[in-house]
């Protein structure tokens, strides 16, 4: 057992790897990187030569390619102590593109053959001047810098290499001046202490916390009342960074942070404030000079750690698709299994043929039709909310949704759950067992039905994972806030990272739900052993 599993988990993490490899070849190389800029309204608004760099810039951003500036060149030797100050203000590539000192002219060459020798394209936008010839055109000033498209396997092993993030008191710079990099252990969060107004507690509730300084986050252990109700930032998933669908918010943080209206409460700030506010204190980052560049954050806080997320009432949007998704497994679980009996026990009888014809217009008509189709039943017959508003607390516009996607899950696990019981029906030992003496009854549930499970239990643990990714369709229909709506969302505004992030998170999902289906699998019949015995 344990070498099988130690197979299907190297299996697995390679079909990760490999599905990832893939989407992304797809999207880096067969995709054309034009298309993100149909809607990006900046671009439009470039001209000439600035337009030009724009482009490659945001395709830097979006990791098709790796771009040096010749600014960029001489600001690292300016850094590394080779040219001094005046030197670096002295060579600036000029707007013109005319190069009138032999020591520009040096550095520009310099540039050019570096850069050129680790295989850039070298890039030398000449200046776009007026028909005068005296004046640039707007956004007409020449450019020098170079480019080179990342090879698929680089952006592979630089994207897995950086999916974790380790928190530590070493992550602020050294230069930073933040007193002694420690952590600290409390059982009594300062977030929900009460100051009298000498300074002394007036009241402080049960609550462990670990904080840090000189790491990112402030808090890195918390509690508070929100699922899962145990927080950590000791280690971070990566998924990389969103740049259309909320740009520059990383694709988990997309996928977990809370949406819909601002929810606010009284807190408690480091510096002893207590006000009403909608700042989710246990976000709080590092930010260098904040708190003496802005008096407000002086006001409230006593450090840099003021970088903070706000607190919204609804859920995130794994946690929307979550709870659609596994209110719709139970229902699918609940009706498939006692009908895929009742059509096994009444094989060729009426609730068999109904159950049969259930199952064909399930698998003949379109899931996008049958979703209207219920959608319109639904609103015009009893009523039900057609779309989703996470302002709203009826819990009535989440019937839908689960509904239609909990029918062609209904419609799965009859026919096959029925598909298993025939077969068992028709095996020779359930045969002898009658000859046996054993009673209708007791073949049903110590034979055929328990062994008939078997390939149902296999499912179980992918359905419930499965909840977590959402349904794409089901809730582009009802305009569900959740992880399927963010994948059909990126895709249509071309957002690589969160389609990259997404296909990871799939494909993970999937991995351990088909591992954890075996295991589940052996413990429910001891007679499947996954060993391989040497002959």
């Amino acid at each position: 057992m344990k070498k099988y599993l130690l197979k299907r988990i190297i299996g697995g993490l390679l079909s990760i790897v490999a599905v990832v490899a893939i989407v992304m070849i797809l999207i880096y190389s067969l995709m054309d990187r034009q298309l993100i800029f149909q809607s990006d309204a900046l671009y439009m608004k470039k001209l000439s030569n600035e337009k030009e760099l724009y482009k490659y810039t945001k395709w830097e951003e979006y990791g098709y390619v790796d771009l040096v500036n010749y600014s960029d060149f001489m600001m690292a030797k300016l850094r590394s102590g080779e040219v001094s100050q005046e030197t670096f203000d002295s060579v600036s590539y000029p707007r013109t593109g005319k190069i009138t000192q032999e020591l520009t002219q040096k550095y520009v060459d310099e540039f050019k053959a570096y850069y050129a020798g680790k295989g850039y394209q070298i890039m030398e936008l000449e200046a776009d001047m007026m028909s005068s010839g005296r004046k640039l055109k707007t956004g007409g000033a020449a450019k020098l810098f170079a480019y080179r498209d990342i090879p698929v396997w680089q952006r592979l092993g630089k994207y897995f290499k950086t999916l974790f993030f380790s928190d530590n008191i070493h992550y602020v710079p050294k230069e930073d001046e933040i007193g002694e990099r420690k952590l600290t252990f409390s059982w009594h969060d300062p977030i929900y202490t009460v100051y009298n107004e000498d300074g002394s507690v007036a009241s402080e509730k049960f609550s462990p916390v670990i904080m840090g300084n000189g790491t990112k986050h402030k808090y890195l252990l918390y509690f508070d009342g929100k699922f899962p109700f145990v927080h950590q930032n000791f280690l971070k998933l990566n998924l990389g960074k969103s740049y259309a669908v909320n740009a520059g918010v990383d694709v988990w943080e997309t996928m977990n942070i809370a949406q819909g209206s601002f929810s606010y409460k009284i807190l408690t700030y480091p510096s002893g404030l207590r006000e009403q506010t909608a700042d989710d204190l246990h976000t709080a980052t590092y930010q260098k000079g904040s708190l003496e560049a802005n008096q407000v954050y002086a006001d409230r806080y006593v450090d840099d750690y003021t970088n903070t997320q706000t607190s919204k009432a609804g859920r995130s949007k794994v946690g929307y698709s979550f709870v659609i998704g596994i209110l719709a497994t139970l229902l699918a679980y609940s009706l498939g299994l006692p009908l895929g009996i009742w059509m096994a026990l009444r094989k060729d009888k009426l609730v068999d043929k109904l159950g049969t014809a259930y199952n064909i217009f399930i698998l003949a008509v379109p899931s996008l039709a049958y979703i209207f189709m219920f959608k319109a039943i639904g609103t015009s017959v009893f009523h039900l909310p057609r779309v989703f508003d996470m302002d709203k607390s009826s819990k009535l516009m989440y019937i839908l949704p689960i509904v239609s996607l909990a029918l062609p899950s209904v419609a799965g696990l009859m026919k096959w759950l029925r598909r298993y019981m025939v077969d068992q029906m028709n095996s020779d030992y359930v045969k002898f067992a009658r000859s046996g003496g054993l009673s209708e009854g007791e073949i049903f549930r110590k034979h055929i039905l328990k062994n008939a499970m078997i390939p149902i239990i296999h499912g179980i643990p992918g359905s419930i994972l499965g909840a977590l990714v959402g349904a794409i369709v089901t809730e582009r229909v009802y305009s569900v806030p959740g992880a399927g709506n963010l994948l059909t969302n990126a895709i249509n505004a071309y957002d690589n990272g969160v389609i990259v992030g997404i296909t990871l998170f799939y494909a993970t999902l999937s991995v351990v739900g088909l591992l954890l289906g075996d295991i589940l699998m052996a413990v429910a019949d001891p007679r499947i052993s996954f060993d391989t015995k040497e002959r």
